[in-house]
């Protein structure tokens, strides 16, 4: 298994071609499991295999969630909002204390209209 430090300029990462990624399957799990492995085809990068651990700090199990019906309207209306809070200069900063106490008074509130 090769490394190839033109991927990124700071960090080099295991690189194992798609056959030898097939014909040594076993070994590309290993090491897939320890660091990300990319896969080359034709001297080319086509994908990187990561493990589950590593997946779960990266927004791709998002990206295979099944979604509330109406989440992506809530979530643009939220963001919606947020921008226009900041635009029109109604934001601001609470003290981590006041800011904690918010949040616990707002999942006190959402808790207690949940059925159980």
């Amino acid at each position: 298994m090769a490394t190839n430090p033109t991927l990124q300029k700071d960090m080099t990462m295991k690189v194992m071609s798609a056959r030898d990624a097939k014909n040594r399957f076993g070994e590309f799990l290993d090491t897939a499991r320890r660091e990300p492995v990319v896969v080359t085809k034709n001297q080319r990068p086509v994908a990187i295999m990561i493990s589950v651990e590593d997946a779960a700090d990266t927004l791709i199990p998002e990206l295979f969630m099944d979604k509330e019906p109406g989440y992506e309207d809530w979530l643009f209306g939220k963001v919606t909002k947020t921008l226009a809070r900041a635009d029109a200069g109604k934001t601001g900063l609470h003290e981590h204390d006041e800011a904690m106490a918010l949040l616990k008074g707002r999942l006190a509130a959402r808790l207690s209209h949940k059925p159980a």
